[in-house]
């Protein structure tokens, strides 16, 4: 996450072209600074270098501007799992354990982007561009199953663990956040996604 200090320095290349990058960045920072309803559209602005009109040449409202800033979340989400499941070969327990490490470590890097791409946000609910980048990220874990399983996408059994190990991380990614794992440094988490990873995918 750039600090104020990055995105200042920012503005001495900000041309046109950049007003929206520029703006979304800003509020990416504020929003991991304050929360999302801890920061101000005209304090976005000030920290882009923009004017406080600029917004509206790009975003109908402050919810158009946080939904775009959430789409661009779940895109590094997605990314980034994709990332970890090709560093390893498929079948293997290492390969489970990574797609879940890059899970967790996103909610612990961007955790207020985290709990907003899982929030029920007004006007959100029916977006079909986010449903379908939602169901694209599933779909990696799903994929990564079904090359486990030697199965196809399609197969229920596949969905089902899949399904099982995205409630696993999910869960621990949100107990982490909310400081409820009070034993956590008696854990180490690499070999518990491994352990999770083998006691959920029989072995080839």
């Amino acid at each position: 996450m750039a600090g104020d200090k990055s995105l200042i320095k920012g503005k001495k290349k900000y041309h046109h072209g950049d007003l929206r990058g520029q703006l979304l960045e800003a509020v990416r920072h504020l929003v991991e600074k304050n929360g999302a309803d801890g920061f101000s559209i005209a304090e976005a602005c000030r920290l882009a270098g923009v004017s406080t009109a600029a917004p509206y040449k790009h975003f109908k409202d402050r919810s158009e501007i946080l939904r775009d800033v959430v789409f661009l979340a779940m895109g590094r989400l997605r990314d980034g799992m994709q990332a970890a499941a090709d560093a390893h070969p498929p079948g293997t327990v290492a390969r489970i354990a990574a797609l879940g490490q890059s899970y967790i470590d996103f909610a612990r890097t961007e955790p207020e982007l985290f709990r907003m791409m899982f929030s029920q946000t007004d006007g959100h609910r029916d977006d079909a561009e986010l449903a379908e980048t939602g169901d694209n990220t599933f779909g990696i874990v799903i994929g990564v199953v079904a090359d486990h399983l030697g199965v196809a996408v399609e197969d229920e059994e596949a969905k089902l663990r899949a399904y099982a190990l995205w409630c696993f991380v999910h869960g621990h990614s949100f107990l982490m956040l909310d400081d409820k794992l009070h034993g956590e440094k008696m854990i180490d988490e690499g070999q518990l996604l491994l352990a999770v990873g083998a006691g959920m995918l029989p072995q080839r």
